[in-house]
């Protein structure tokens, strides 16, 4: 466990873990928690003169972190709708296309043979959905953080409300990643970029 004044990581995650709220967050309000009274003078010393070096660079790493996930969140959203659900919309319609001629070659036979495809066209239409509601929620969830003042609680609005989402987001591009055709895919692939040198 790392230790400052006494007081553990340990204490700072059971608190991420309690509060429900990132790491951040707890950082950023971290020293200020700690009363002078709990240490002694050395400590309380080097308390002070922490705080006194917070003070002068908390609100600008509280707007840096925010900035930087507020640039994030637009990239993942742009990118997303410009180019990975156009791609899984594309690959779909091919297989659409496919399942349509085998149903006039095949007549009610088609669903046996077509079973896979129509499996695959299920998912690509459920994980595009689910992408595209994500995408719009961030952005609306980002809006909401942006008509905050304080720069701790926009910050603190951006790590709870808007970074989820990436997670989400990744999960069923990641999973398209899979699906779609190597050919249609417009970005490197995971196993493409461990040879890129």
């Amino acid at each position: 466990d790392i230790m400052f004044c006494g007081f553990g990581i340990k204490k700072m995650k059971a608190s991420v873990a309690k509060n429900g709220t990132c790491l951040f967050a707890v950082w950023l309000t971290f020293f200020s928690s700690i009363t002078l009274a709990d240490l002694d003078q050395e400590q309380a010393a080097l308390l002070r003169a922490i705080q006194g070096l917070q003070s002068l660079r908390y609100e600008i790493l509280q707007e840096e972190y925010f900035m930087r996930i507020q640039i994030e969140s637009r990239t993942l959203g742009d990118m997303v709708s410009n180019h990975i659900v156009p791609i899984a919309i594309r690959y779909q319609s091919t297989l659409s296309e496919n399942v349509l001629r085998l149903k006039e070659l095949l007549g009610k036979d088609y669903a046996l043979h077509a079973k896979e495809q129509l499996e695959t066209i299920r998912e690509i239409s459920g994980r595009i959905s689910r992408i595209l509601r994500a995408v719009m929620d961030m952005t609306e969830a980002r809006k909401q953080a942006n008509l905050i003042d304080d720069a701790r609680e926009k910050a603190l609005a951006y790590c709870d409300n808007v970074l989820p989402y990436f997670d989400a987001i990744r999960y069923d591009v990641d999973k398209l990643e899979l699906t779609v055709d190597n050919e249609l895919w417009p970005l490197p692939k995971y196993r493409e970029m461990l040879y890129v040198k």
